[in-house]
């Protein structure tokens, strides 16, 4: 029996103990998207004088929204693993505020998904980072 694949992108994410760990939620899911964020909080800061959030948790937010993309997308038969990450950190994030990361899968061969991605805070005019990457497509069928 097929499983939705929205069901299985959010089960993908809500097993991985890191995204609970930074209380990362879903916000939209489907059709090869996704929206994820990230609340700040103070032990995800990377620099204490300034309070941002550090890079690596910028990072894990956009790599987990990127692969959750992947698996909700209608093309992808199956799950799914981060090949290639670029992310371009365009500036810090404001510190106190949420981090949500938006990704879109927007084409899919037989053995590779791409994905772009962008991670803003409430100055969504300015994102924090931007992010291209190539995920494995598992061959086979859906469980």
């Amino acid at each position: 029996m097929a499983h939705d694949p929205q069901d299985i992108a959010r089960h993908f994410m809500e097993a991985i103990p890191h995204a609970r760990d930074l209380n990362m939620a879903i916000l939209e899911i489907g059709e090869g998207r996704c929206t994820i964020e990230m609340p700040y909080d103070e032990k995800l800061i990377g620099d204490p004088r300034s309070g941002v959030v550090h890079g690596g948790a910028v990072s894990a937010l956009m790599d987990t929204c990127s692969g959750a993309a992947v698996m909700c997308h209608p093309d992808n038969p199956a799950g799914t693993a981060t090949l290639d990450l670029r992310i371009d950190y365009m500036r810090p994030a404001t510190p106190g505020q949420t981090i949500r990361a938006e990704a879109e899968c927007y084409h899919v061969t037989r053995s590779v998904a791409f994905v772009r991605a962008r991670a803003l805070d409430d100055d969504r005019d300015r994102p924090v980072a931007t992010a291209t990457g190539a995920f494995i497509v598992e061959q086979g069928k859906r469980p």
